[in-house]
């Protein structure tokens, strides 16, 4: 009667104290320059070592530019990056430097180097963690103050979440993606929905879902309010996974697939929660306000205050105030002033490959600024291999260098303040894209139309 999450987090367990948190083991801890320094320096007041340096790898991503990656310009983060390589190389971690093959953002480089696999715990100072669980992980944001346990321990204290299932079933409509399914999930949950729950999501939708919408899917679980999303392990995992830098490798391969063969919840498995919901009712769907789950599809029109409990019309007229919409009002053919493409949302080679067919034959819109920025190098690399640099460069489009780049203003591609961002990343909060800036969150193949037509696009008419 056990969930996949089930199965995992009591095969962590170390200790249950009594009235009070699991003591978990952890399998994986990944670090970035933001959220690390306190917890390295925690290590230092105390006297402590890393207790397993060789399960711990950082790299720099939030402050790294997207136009050359020889220096930082703002002394902040420059500071980060640095101080992240000197925590490293004190306590023996391995570190992935900015502007090396090994570096990206590192909710896309564990994954496609198989440092991210079934069954593990996985867990970092980043919120987005949650992508890690594509794989059949259990993978967890936690704050500063855990990363330092986890450091000094390998382990961490958490009280255990309940547990719901997401059905997707059924075929995706043409000009639909895995981003699509996500924002639209968050629509009907709301960005509370989840709250106090880790979500498996399941189905024949999912079951025919790449990795790299799995990824994307699991990225955005922590906009629900979620504290983890998973997918079990199948075969478009184990192809994944096979032959990845850091994943088993001969016999050890063998054996480590029949153990995650055995990942998947019980036919007889209850969840706290479960909800289902159809293929062919999602439609490639945009934002209109300032948080994900204030979605639509992209042939709708923003909400209207007709019905609304004075506190939601309140709510709904700030969000609108601020990104310039009005009640009822059709965002299709809405000038847009730049595109992004990328973060570990949709930074993954499927979604360039998702973009250029949209864009080839084509040429970008001269109103719009367009950052292109792939995941890792490795990703770079592919676009490289396949030939999808030259369609986006004779498209007008330039590929800039890994980075987290636009998805948050903390290097130098900020959106402008009054600019309207129509934008693959995950969040469109107030100020998330610079100070002042407008995001409408969409998929890759709705920012490669928009961006050719200059206006947010109903991708289908692209797409035979």
């Amino acid at each position: 009667m056990n969930t996949l999450f089930d199965k995992i987090w009591d095969k962590h367990v170390v200790q249950t104290v009594t009235d009070g948190p699991t003591q978990l083991y952890i399998d994986r801890l990944y670090c970035h320059e933001v959220t690390t320094p306190q917890a390295f320096d925690t290590l230092r007041d105390k006297g402590l070592k890393v207790f397993r340096p060789d399960h711990v790898f950082a790299m720099p991503d939030h402050n790294t530019p997207s136009d050359q990656q020889e220096r930082i310009d703002d002394p902040i983060g420059r500071k980060q990056v640095e101080t992240l390589k000197a925590n490293c190389e004190e306590f023996g971690v391995k570190h992935f430097a900015m502007g090396t093959k090994d570096n990206g953002i590192i909710h896309v480089v564990g994954p496609e180097k198989g440092l991210s696999l079934p069954g593990m715990t996985i867990v970092c100072g980043d919120s987005h963690t949650s992508t890690h669980g594509a794989v059949g992980a259990l993978a967890m944001g936690i704050g500063t103050s855990e990363v330092a346990q986890v450091l000094a321990s390998e382990t961490i204290l958490q009280s255990k979440p309940k547990s719901m299932r997401i059905n997707i079933e059924g075929e995706l409509q043409p000009g639909v993606t895995a981003k699509d399914v996500a924002l639209y999930i968050m629509a009907q949950m709301t960005t509370s929905g989840a709250t106090g729950y880790v979500v498996e999501y399941a189905g024949s939708t999912i079951r025919n879902m790449s990795m790299e919408g799995r990824l994307t899917l699991s990225n955005l679980s922590i906009e629900m309010g979620s504290r983890a999303g998973i997918i079990a392990p199948d075969e478009t995992t184990f192809a994944y996974l096979k032959g990845r830098e850091y994943a088993p490798k001969g016999a050890e391969w063998d054996k480590a697939v029949e153990y995650w063969k055995t990942l998947k919840s019980d036919d007889d498995a209850v969840f706290d929660k479960e909800v289902t919901y159809r293929a062919e009712d999602i439609a490639p769907r945009i934002t209109y306000g300032t948080n994900p789950g204030a979605g639509i599809a992209i042939d709708g029109t923003v909400p209207t205050m007709e019905s609304m409990s004075a506190e939601e019309a309140a709510q709904l007229e700030s969000q609108l105030t601020y990104m310039q919409f009005k009640p009822g009002e059709k965002l299709e053919g809405h000038p847009v002033d730049y595109v992004f493409l990328g973060a570990c949302t949709n930074g993954r080679i499927e979604d360039f490959r998702a973009f250029a067919s949209i864009v080839k034959g084509k040429k970008k819109a001269d109103n719009v600024v367009a950052w292109l920025v792939p995941g890792s190098w490795l990703v770079r690399q592919q676009i490289i291999d396949e030939g999808i640099d030259k369609i986006l460069e004779e498209a007008g489009f330039e590929l800039r260098l890994p980075s987290c780049s636009s998805c948050l203003a903390m290097n130098p591609d900020k959106v402008p303040a009054g600019k309207l961002s129509i934008s693959t990343s995950n969040r469109n909060f107030v100020g998330r894209q610079g100070p002042g800036a407008r995001t409408v969150l969409a998929s890759p193949l709705t920012v490669a139309a928009s961006a050719i037509t200059g206006v947010i696009t109903d991708p289908r008419k692209f797409i035979d």
